[in-house]
């Protein structure tokens, strides 16, 4: 595997870390650090509140490898000793193995004429009222296309038209990436990244595996989809033997990784599947046809509680199905909603949903669209503004209208989850 780079942040560029970075004075950190641990340790931290770092380290492993990565940023600064072990690799292999909760959207723009990729990446917060971020990724040596997010991991592509078409793997937060190249260049191409640091815990380096998915023909009106996978461990690219039959189109929310399956969500009434270990691939029936419907229903997918979720906006209402069994397709109805209910729950955001979900023709752009969902979060599309809906809050708030993130092209946009880790791509 090639060497990770580091690039370091230019000024310009350290707006996107301020969201992450809420920084509070170092008293109000080391109560919140004391009420994690015992009151013995308590009294005798209190003792010593003048040099932290002169105390049992393995005190502060127990306790700080228990926090989520946002609130270890600000730690960092504390002092150098908790810097030092902040940093230390057997530290981050422990903390790693936490759950990390969602930290926003990334959300790419594309045009649905031209061929030419939208540069413009925004970073959206979802507890954070920093904003969008536009700069994220300027530390990589060209402009990107977002590809796949995994555990605090990025996959980007070289924008089209491609010169030196690159794949290339980052960690947003440490500025480290890894540059592949990529021979069979496709702009269409679907690339889906694994990296779980569960399943495989860190070594001397951090282990990946990138699946780009194609659609092939097998006959005059058939179609199937093949797996090539790439292995950070090997550094090699390979084709599966597995195919799966499929005469539908990959859509939206591309190579979710769930439980080590991924999952594409088709413009049919199926889900594709693939499981990275035994290299399987199924389609999943979504819990209700479309063809049941009337009017044409908008749907995504997601990851929360480590299940798969599958969400509709339909003239039915808004509902949210969990998926229970993988081999019977079992689904579980999570939540439910008639569009005038959301409207009348959120009036300053929604009007006259019914008629314009209703209304809607086949080849006319969604009045209302879920975008990505994670955690409870689902992003989603209402005419021309861009909505955070938080389920089991039920709050909705607006992020930005379209036209403030570069481009007003309502066309299947990329968007992806995003969680912070503190995984280097390669240990010194």
């Amino acid at each position: 595997m090639q060497q990770a780079v580091y690039t370091p942040p230019s000024v310009s560029e350290l707006h996107f870390f301020s969201c992450v970075e809420d920084y509070i004075d170092e008293e109000e950190l080391l109560q919140k650090l004391l009420y994690t641990l015992t009151e013995s340790f308590c009294r005798e931290i209190r003792k010593v509140m003048h040099n932290f770092w002169s105390l049992n380290t393995d005190i502060f492993f127990e306790v700080l490898s228990r926090f989520p990565t946002k609130c270890l940023l600000g730690l960092k600064c504390v002092c150098k000793g908790w810097h030092r072990l902040l940093s230390d690799r057997l530290f981050i292999k422990s903390q790693s193995q936490q759950r990390e909760p969602i930290f926003g959207f990334f959300f790419q723009h594309r045009f649905h004429w031209c061929l030419d990729d939208i540069k413009t990446i925004n970073h959206i917060p979802v507890e954070s009222e920093a904003g969008l971020q536009q700069r994220v990724f300027r530390f990589l040596p060209e402009d990107v296309v977002v590809m796949a997010s995994c555990n605090g991991l990025v996959c980007l592509r070289s924008c089209y038209p491609f010169k030196d078409p690159s794949i290339y793997v980052c960690n947003p937060l440490n500025r480290e990436w890894i540059r592949l190249d990529w021979t069979k260049a496709d702009k269409e191409t679907s690339i889906a990244l694994v990296f779980d640091p569960c399943r495989e815990p860190i070594g001397h380096s951090t282990n990946f595996k990138l699946v780009q998915v194609q659609q092939c023909e097998a006959g005059a009106e058939d179609f199937y989809f093949s797996f090539d996978i790439y292995s950070s461990d090997t550094g090699d690219w390979r084709t599966s033997k597995e195919i799966c039959l499929c005469n539908d189109r990959l859509y939206k929310n591309k190579g979710t990784l769930i439980g080590g399956i991924l999952h594409w969500l088709t413009n049919g009434d199926e889900i594709l599947t693939f499981n990275i270990e035994n290299e399987l691939s199924w389609l999943i029936s979504v819990p209700i046809s479309a063809a049941t419907l009337d009017s044409v229903p908008e749907a995504c997918i997601g990851e929360s509680d480590g299940k798969l979720h599958y969400v509709m906006v339909s003239e039915n209402g808004f509902h949210v199905w969990c998926l229970e069994d993988y081999f019977e397709f079992h689904w579980t109805l999570k939540h439910s909603k008639s569009l005038d209910a959301m409207e009348e729950e959120h009036p300053e955001f929604l009007c006259n949903l019914q008629v314009r979900v209703t209304q809607r023709l086949a080849d006319s752009t969604p009045w209302m669209d879920p975008l990505a969902f994670k955690d409870g979060y689902l992003l989603m599309r209402v005419c021309t503004n861009i909505y955070l809906y938080h389920l089991n809050a039920n709050k909705m708030k607006k992020v930005c209208g379209q036209n403030e993130m570069g481009t007003c092209s309502t066309f299947n946009p990329i968007v992806l989850p995003y969680s912070l880790s503190l995984v280097p791509l390669s240990w010194a």
